[in-house]
């Protein structure tokens, strides 16, 4: 139980870190480049639909789905969720795909953000706004989808939105006191991780979930119980780690005028 405690926690950990570094990149390039005011707004504006979104999602999965039901719906969502994380992990470690880097995502906001004219209405930069909602509420969506989905079928949703909000927090003080993007925050190394322990979660949630199929829709059980986790994102790391190999670019063809390193991986 312990082991599945912390892990969950991890998972929603290391999740918000992840999509808050994006968040927190766009917050500073608006509120920098054009107006704090508007863009603080803006942000306040996504965190109040976050909440009525978190409070309608949640209530509808805890009340409609079974128990067994909820581990297999969740579980399939998570595994493709975390499936598209690993792949993309997969493509940049082989590389195949350019490498996340907030720096130049900054840059280009600011580019964007300086050729945007002064669109500003009752006294509203609503440029500064509508990014600034649009990227934090983008990527709360995901962290709130990976609280709600985690809590409910582990039955632990203080755990996983413990987790969240620490990470978050973590990224909100560290952000105030760079005054600028997070570029050193190893994003890629723990896209690749959030990827591992989805994929896993979902996996051994889906199978459990697979018992609701049978004649007395209770769910399965996994040998060893939590601790099939471990095993289960070992066997994922292990299985990335050989598509890597697979897929791999020689270092004679790569170079840094490729399309795809010059193509910048918001993801």
């Amino acid at each position: 139980m312990q082991t599945s405690l912390w892990a969950l926690a991890a998972s929603t950990f290391f999740a918000a870190i992840v999509e808050m570094v994006e968040a927190l990149t766009i917050v500073m390039a608006m509120g920098m480049t054009r107006s704090w005011r508007s863009t603080l707004i803006g942000v306040a504006a996504a965190i109040a639909a976050l909440v009525v979104f978190t409070a309608a999602a949640g209530y509808a999965l805890a009340t409609w789905l079974p128990q067994a039901a909820l581990q297999l719906t969740i579980g399939t969502l998570l595994l493709i969720f975390g499936l598209q994380w690993l792949r993309k992990a997969i493509l940049r470690s082989s590389g195949r795909k350019a490498l996340h880097d907030e720096d130049l995502i900054y840059a280009e906001e600011v580019e964007a953000a300086r050729a945007a004219g002064e669109p500003t209405r009752a006294g509203l930069d609503w440029f500064s706004f509508v990014v600034s909602f649009k990227g934090v509420f983008l990527e709360g969506v995901e962290v709130v989808f990976i609280v709600i989905t985690f809590g409910l079928t582990a039955n632990n949703v203080p755990v996983a939105a413990g987790g969240a909000v620490a990470g978050g927090a973590l990224v909100l003080i560290v952000g105030i006191f760079s005054r600028g993007p997070l570029s050193r925050v190893p994003e890629n190394t723990l896209k690749y991780g959030v990827g591992l322990l989805l994929s896993a979660f979902g996996t051994f949630w889906a199978i459990e979930g697979l018992g609701f199929l049978r004649s007395g829709r209770e769910s399965l059980s996994w040998p060893g119980a939590d601790l099939s986790i471990l095993f289960l994102v070992v066997g994922w790391f292990v299985l990335s780690r050989v598509m890597v190999a697979y897929f791999r670019v020689p270092k004679k063809t790569q170079s840094p005028q490729t399309p795809d390193s010059r193509v910048l991986s918001r993801e």
